[in-house]
Parts: structure tokens; C-alpha cells; sequence
């Protein structure tokens, strides 16, 4: 190869695809090796992390992408996903209007709790005790993003069903070897610490600080949480999405049209007349 066909093809470099007429293979496996071998949460592994995980690490994975598929249309994500149906756009344009208010505030609470996580698992190694650790990584988080803790709490569920199956599910992959249950032993310590500082009023982890238990026992990098999320909650936007294209509707905004939204500005005014 000369070196200028060579600095073309070295444009791009990545070790997550090989391809060539007659050829796929991810991470070196050939395609039709890998078709109706593993799940797709098992293919997100490899193409994520570079090796195939064992099946309970791929089950434990594959319970944490399903189960937050979905949240309804009060979920800002899903409505904008109906709302963009209405407008005309294809099923890729909804989708895809809808990721991306997957932020911060809607969509980032997993990767802060991972992150939340890590570090309280850090202090632990540098040889802080778990209460002190614990404490210690509460108050970083809550400097970072303010006073909601990112994985406790919910709006609308005072027990997120989710989050405790997803626990029962992480207990019974450490048993068996596949995690070793550390993260959920730190995030059951963060629940205790939140109710110490509440009087006793327990605050408990939903469905984020759960799912970002077992992306961290499964040693996934805090900002692919979000990412994850996003391929999770993307299974419930495209649902929605076509449902809606399905009932119809034309240009639904966020409320019905009857209802006006509460106008806060000035009183009707005349526009000054100009000087003679």
C-alpha cells in the first residue's frame, strides 16, 4: 500500500468494524457467527466494551436497558416524540427530536449517579470508611448538581417498582458470581444516608440510581449510562411515535388547544407615536 492510499485509509481508525466485500466483523467476529448467537444487549456489550460478556453479565445488562423503556407521555422525551408525529415528520425525525432533550435534567441522572458511585467507591480504596465515604460523595454530588440527588427520589412513585426488582436482580447475579454487589451495597448506603439527613424519611432510589447499579457492577464508564439510557428510552420513543402516527392528529401541542397558556407581561399598550 503506498503511503498515500494508506493515509486515506487511515482517515478513520477503528477497531469496532472490519469490513470488506464479502466481510463484516465486529471486534473480530464475523457477522454470521454472531447472528442468532447473542441478544442485542450482548451486541451493545461488544460493540461498547470490545469483548462479549458472560450471559449473566448479558441478562443483568438486558434487565437494566429494558426497564426503562418507557414512562409515559407526561416523560418530556415521549411527548416530544408525539408532538413531532403530528407535525408530519418520519418515525427517524420524532426519534431523533426526542433524544435529544435526553440532557442533564431529563435523560442524565444515571451517568450522575454512576458518577456518584465511582467516587464514593474511590474514597472507600483511598481507605475511607463507607459512612464517611459515603457522606463525603453525597455532598460532591450535591455541589455539582444541586440538592436532588441523581438516582433517589421520584415525582410520581413513592416506591419505584422498577428499582427494586432491578436490586433483587443485581443480589442474585452477585450470588452467582457474575457482579460482585458493591455498587449496590454503596447505593443502599446512600439511601440510608439521605434518610439520616431527612429525620428518618426515607427518599428511595429509583429507577436511575438503580439501573446505574448495575452499569456500574457491570464496569460501564459513567457517560455511557446515558447512553444506554438513550438506547433504552429510544424503544419507547418509537413506540409512541408511531402509535400517534397511527391515531393521527395535526400540529398537537403541549396542551389543548382550548386551554391558553397564562400570559404574564405587559398590559395592552399603543405603540408610541413617532415625533412630528
Amino acid at each position: 500500500m503506498s503511503g498515500e492510499s494508506k493515509g486515506v485509509s487511515d482517515w478513520w481508525r477503528t477497531s469496532i468494524i472490519e469490513m470488506a466485500p464479502g466481510i463484516i466483523r465486529y471486534r473480530g467476529y464475523p457477522i454470521q457467527e454472531l447472528i442468532g448467537q447473542i441478544s442485542f444487549a450482548q451486541m451493545i456489550w461488544l460493540m461498547t466494551r470490545g469483548e462479549l460478556p458472560s450471559e449473566g453479565q448479558g441478562r443483568l445488562l438486558d434487565a437494566a436497558l429494558m426497564s426503562a423503556v418507557d414512562h409515559g407521555p407526561q416523560a418530556p422525551s415521549i411527548a416530544i416524540a408525539r408532538m413531532a408525529a403530528t407535525c408530519g415528520v418520519g418515525l427517524n425525525n420524532a426519534m431523533a427530536s426526542a433524544v435529544n432533550v435526553l440532557g442533564d435534567v431529563h435523560g442524565g441522572a444515571g451517568e450522575q449517579a454512576v458518577e456518584m458511585y465511582e467516587s464514593i467507591a474511590a474514597r472507600i480504596d483511598s481507605g475511607a470508611g463507607l459512612e464517611e465515604a459515603v457522606r463525603d460523595g453525597l455532598d460532591e454530588a450535591i455541589a455539582r448538581y444541586g440538592k436532588f440527588v441523581a438516582g433517589f427520589g421520584h415525582r410520581f412513585h413513592p416506591i419505584d417498582p422498577r428499582a427494586s426488582r432491578l436490586l433483587k436482580l443485581v443480589d442474585a447475579s452477585a450470588r452467582a458470581g457474575h457482579v460482585n454487589g458493591r455498587f449496590a451495597g454503596i447505593a443502599r448506603a446512600v439511601e440510608d444516608e439521605l434518610a439520616a439527613r431527612k429525620g428518618g424519611k426515607r427518599i428511595p432510589m429509583n429507577i436511575d440510581g438503580a439501573t446505574a447499579v448495575i452499569y456500574a457492577e457491570l464496569g460501564f464508564p459513567s457517560p455511557l449510562a446515558r447512553g444506554l439510557f438513550c438506547l433504552s428510552r429510544s424503544v419507547g420513543i418509537l413506540a409512541h411515535a408511531w402509535e400517534q402516527s397511527q391515531q393521527g392528529g395535526r400540529n398537537k401541542g403541549p396542551i389543548p388547544r382550548e386551554y391558553l397558556w397564562t400570559y404574564d407581561g405587559p398590559a395592552q399598550r399603543s405603540v408610541p407615536t413617532p415625533d412630528a
